[in-house]
């Protein structure tokens, strides 16, 4: 059997973009490296697939020894429905140069039934086009498809005892939207090998197509005539008014046009650019700083979620706290006290030894200050509903909670180091250029969350006392940032 021209996947790449199409065939070395959090988000695919099967257990798997080696499973696929099996994981199809791997295939009373697994929530436009061109290889190899589904996350689903397969999954027949977009898949499918037989790449230029429906992975080659710095980090900016000054031309702060729509804000943040200059509302500010309560409380939490959640009275993809870092300040001439917590890597829930020391630590009275208050009071809500038991305790320290993000979120103060942005590790290196998160081998959230959740699970392969000495000092210099970021704002 001749190897396929076209996949699932690349067939959904080249309908986003031919050009990207065409350099992931013959350019795969412009493409960027998987980062941690992507390789996680794989990692939790592959899981949630193969839990999956246990909807339909019993199945035989039909996974190719080699990535590169589909055509096998394609014989091995037909071999199995021509003996009569019932049920086959990871079915492969080939009609037209067109390769489709189907995650559960199930014949019962009423015929053959396609299932798709995906790790999401819910059903998307992408899923659809995706379940059309299955069903298009699929009907065209000879299966007479009675019917296609998605099988998605339940996001409602909360763990109580071991998983339950049949609530943890959410099944949507897309067959009546699948036969729809049926018709059109042969000129898709003819429009993609044409481009794939061309010699030079498509002439296509950069616009919202890069990040719909996924980010591209060439999009640092595409995008590499972008300055590093430009309209298209304009605040809150649409991505049709980025497009419209693109391709009127204007890719730098000083040629937006004087007439051009912007808020007050986004021109805040032009002519601040433009003239280097620092925008401060010392009112403000001042109100700001004068309304705090000592002794002040500097916190700060980091989170891990997964598809499948570990613990009882918990969801999928629900945030669930593992660590915290406590900055303490009991007057304005008091020495700075640090507290702080992290779970044990044991398997182990660590939401109420977090409850327990972080009642603990908080005291009773003063003001408790973090960075950006719906995260930080979203996740102590959470820990109430959870744990009754403690919610006393916990609204408490709710009811303490002060917002440091507000002055800079309502540009009370805004510099161009900013850039528009005002998230600590923007107002951080603008306001306290001496501390710096470059040098921790741990530098921002998302691989704080991926790195315990892998421990968490036992599938950290590092230095795991290294690795939690880490952890401990990313969480401490976000409430170190917190108490520099205060003082700043104190000398205004």
């Amino acid at each position: 059997m001749e190897k396929h021209v076209l996949s699932k996947s690349t067939f959904i790449k080249g309908i986003q973009c031919q050009k990207a199409l065409y350099l992931n065939k013959y350019h795969k070395e412009l493409k960027e490296e998987v980062s941690t959090a992507q390789q996680a988000i794989f990692s939790q695919g592959t899981k949630v697939g193969e839990l999956a099967t246990q909807l339909f257990p019993g199945g035989v798997d039909c996974t190719p020894e080699s990535f590169y080696d589909f055509q096998k499973a394609v014989i091995r696929t037909q071999e199995e429905i021509t003996k009569g099996t019932k049920i086959i994981y990871e079915a492969a199809f080939q009609f037209n140069g067109v390769l489709a791997a189907l995650d559960i295939l199930v014949q019962d009373e009423n015929g053959w039934k396609a299932y798709e697994v995906k790790s999401s929530t819910g059903v998307t436009e992408t899923y659809q086009l995706d379940a059309t061109i299955q069903y298009y290889a699929i009907t065209n190899s000879g299966i007479d498809l009675k019917d296609i589904s998605i099988v998605y996350i339940n996001n409602e689903y909360e763990k109580n005892g071991p998983i339950d397969v049949k609530q943890l999954f959410a099944i949507e027949s897309v067959k009546d939207k699948v036969l729809e977009l049926l018709p059109g898949i042969p000129n898709k499918v003819a429009a993609l090998k044409k481009v794939l037989v061309q010699n030079e790449i498509p002439d296509i230029d950069i616009g919202p197509h890069c990040n719909d429906p996924y980010t591209c992975d060439f999009a640092r080659h595409c995008w590499k005539k972008i300055p590093k710095y430009s309209v298209f980090n304009i605040a809150n900016l649409r991505d049709p008014k980025k497009f419209d000054l693109y391709n009127k031309g204007v890719v730098n702060f000083a040629d937006v046009p004087e007439d051009f729509p912007l808020n007050e804000n986004q021109w805040m943040q032009v002519k601040s650019e433009l003239n280097n200059e620092t925008f401060i509302d010392k009112n403000n500010i001042n109100e700001f700083v004068n309304g705090l309560k000592y002794p002040l409380y500097f916190m700060d939490f980091e989170t891990f979620a997964t598809a499948v959640p570990l613990f009882d009275k918990s969801r999928p993809y629900q945030q669930l706290v593992f660590q915290y870092s406590l900055h303490i300040l009991s007057s304005t001439n008091e020495e700075l006290v640090h507290k702080e917590f992290l779970a044990e890597n044991n398997g182990q829930d660590p939401r109420i030894a977090f409850i327990e020391k972080l009642i603990d630590d908080c005291g009773d009275k003063g003001d408790i200050l973090v960075y950006n208050i719906g995260f930080e009071r979203g996740k102590l809500a959470d820990l109430a509903a959870a744990f009754p038991k403690y919610s006393f305790g916990i609204n408490k320290i709710i009811v303490r909670l002060k917002d440091l993000m507000v002055p800079f979120q309502q540009r009370w103060y805004y510099t161009p180091a900013m850039q528009g942005s005002y998230s600590i590790k923007k107002v951080l290196p603008a306001l306290v250029p001496e501390l710096s998160y470059n040098d921790l081998n741990i530098k921002e959230g998302g691989t704080a969350s991926n790195t315990f959740a892998a421990m968490l699970m036992g599938e950290f392969e590092g230095d795991i006392n290294q690795t939690r000495n880490d952890l401990l000092a990313y969480c401490k210099l976000d409430t170190l940032a917190m108490v520099e970021i205060l003082n700043k704002l104190k000398t205004l």
